[in-house]
């Protein structure tokens, strides 16, 4: 049975080979996903199956509205960070379709609570996806907008109100 745990340093080179099967289009170098697991643990997990790793997700708070551009470091977590931000939810193919995306949702969203909002930014058309967890598309301002444009012709900015 798959299962979701907190990432380690040692599962990023198999998160790598998972991010470039399923974002070809937008690689990230290993030093991104090192950078997140030790400045917020909590916000990467891990889906193990088997031994195997099978998918993962990155998240961290960020101040409102300011996303990282694709592939740079944080350098830290900004002590007024007052937004939650999803920055990647990759699952293998072959796991998909068996509701593990929604497992690993709730329990990210348990750690977004003490946050006003929690934000994303839906690539390959996967909004409709995303609505499903109460996430919708949010005007965005001009140095936003030139930020999305990192992500793919198709980016759009995707905001969730927390919900009691």
């Amino acid at each position: 049975m798959a299962t979701w745990r907190t990432m380690t340093a040692s599962d990023i080179k198999s998160v790598l080979l998972i991010a470039d099967q399923v974002h070809p289009e937008l690689p990230e170098s290993d030093t991104i996903f090192k950078e997140r697991v030790q400045l917020f643990p909590d916000g990467c997990l891990v889906l193990i199956e088997t031994d195997e790793v099978c998918g993962y997700l990155i998240s961290h708070p960020i101040r409102n509205r300011k996303p990282p551009a694709l592939d740079s470091l944080l350098v830290e977590i900004a002590p007024d960070a007052d937004q939650y931000y999803i920055h990647d939810l990759a699952i293998l193919p072959k796991m998909r379709g068996q509701g593990l995306a929604a497992v690993c949702m709730d329990r990210i969203l348990a750690v977004a609570k003490c946050y006003p909002t929690t934000c994303l930014v839906s690539v390959y058309g996967t909004s409709t996806f995303w609505n499903r967890f109460g996430f919708v598309a949010s005007t965005v301002d001009g140095v936003l907008a030139d930020k999305l444009r990192g992500y793919g012709e198709d980016a759009v900015f995707l905001e969730r109100q927390i919900t009691s």
